[in-house]
């Protein structure tokens, strides 16, 4: 292959359309994932009976145990062609935010030309908005960040990235549609490259969401942050349905369910929107009770139902 058309092919790949799972920076029970996990997790997701998941969502740039080292997932991505959403923890305060960049620069510094063709993006914060906004503060939803700081820290990464390899990278934040909605957090949309969608219709107990309306509800909300984000892309972040979980509405945790799902939206937007699904392993130490990943733990066991789109 001539050089141009190799340059041309590394930077394809990191700009073609994006499909993959979030990766949390813990296991479910609490323990630190390093490079062995993330190597393993992502080679798993490559082998699906669905092809096309090269793509990896992170929420933090920080390895789990450390100050401000680069997050492991890192370099196990560049070892497996993996592609990266990058994340910076927004909702843990300034300090927490300069060591995010801390990590980046480093990763940088570590991986500089082979972390730059991975990289598809970098979002600022995840939820945020939403755990700030009255209705996250009513649902007991946790500490968040409102649209100032938000967007404060958006420019702390620009120009913390600033001559570096990863100038220039597209910016977002991720959050729900009821978050980018509301007016006071427009600053956000305008400060963004793009915009992170999260939407699981399980959780919308305050409408009709069984899992026969749940793919009317996903593209309703999916409208409303289209209709916020002022003719900026839109990136699908979250969305997926529990294989294990209590009732939520009308909505019903179980297998074949999580299976209509999947099929009902997720295959309509595999290789025709960046999308990162929730996800391929549970990570969530906070959520026991509830089971989003599409395979079993036991690789031998394979995945909990046939993955492939019809």
């Amino acid at each position: 292959m001539h050089t141009f058309s190799l340059l041309a092919a590394l930077a394809a790949s990191a700009t073609a359309i994006q499909q993959g799972f979030n990766y949390g920076a813990t296991n479910n029970d609490g323990s630190c994932r390093k490079y062995d996990d993330f190597h393993r997790m992502y080679t798993r997701s490559q082998s699906l009976d669905q092809p096309g998941f090269t793509s990896a969502r992170l929420y933090t740039s920080i390895q789990c145990g450390s100050q401000n080292a680069p997050i492991e997932a890192i370099k196990a991505a560049i070892d497996t062609n993996t592609n990266l959403l990058l994340g910076v923890w927004a909702s843990a305060g300034q300090e927490n935010v300069n060591q995010e960049i801390a990590a980046l620069k480093q990763a940088v510094a570590n991986w500089g030309p082979d972390l730059k063709k991975r990289v598809v993006g970098i979002s600022v914060g995840s939820e945020d908005l939403y755990r700030s906004s009255p209705q996250g503060v009513a649902n007991n939803a946790g500490v968040g960040a409102d649209a100032a700081t938000i967007v404060k820290y958006i420019k702390q990464v620009r120009a913390g990235l600033k001559g570096t390899a990863l100038a220039g990278v597209k910016i977002g934040h991720v959050d729900t549609w009821t978050a980018w909605e509301l007016p006071e957090n427009a600053a956000v949309v305008t400060s963004v490259d793009w915009l992170g969608h999260n939407s699981f219709p399980y959780f919308e107990t305050t409408k009709v969401n069984p899992i026969g309306q749940a793919k009317n509800l996903f593209f309703e909300g999916l409208s409303h942050t289209e209709g916020a984000s002022k003719g900026k892309p839109v990136w699908i972040t979250e969305t997926g349905w529990p294989s294990k979980g209590p009732k939520s509405g009308q909505a019903v945790a179980s297998t074949l369910n999580q299976q209509k799902y999947w099929r009902q939206v997720g295959c309509g937007l595999f290789g025709n929107r960046n999308i990162w699904w929730y996800t391929l392993y549970d990570s969530n130490s906070a959520q026991t009770d509830l089971s989003f990943s599409v395979v079993n733990a036991d690789e031998a066991a394979g995945s909990k139902f046939p993955l492939a789109c019809p």
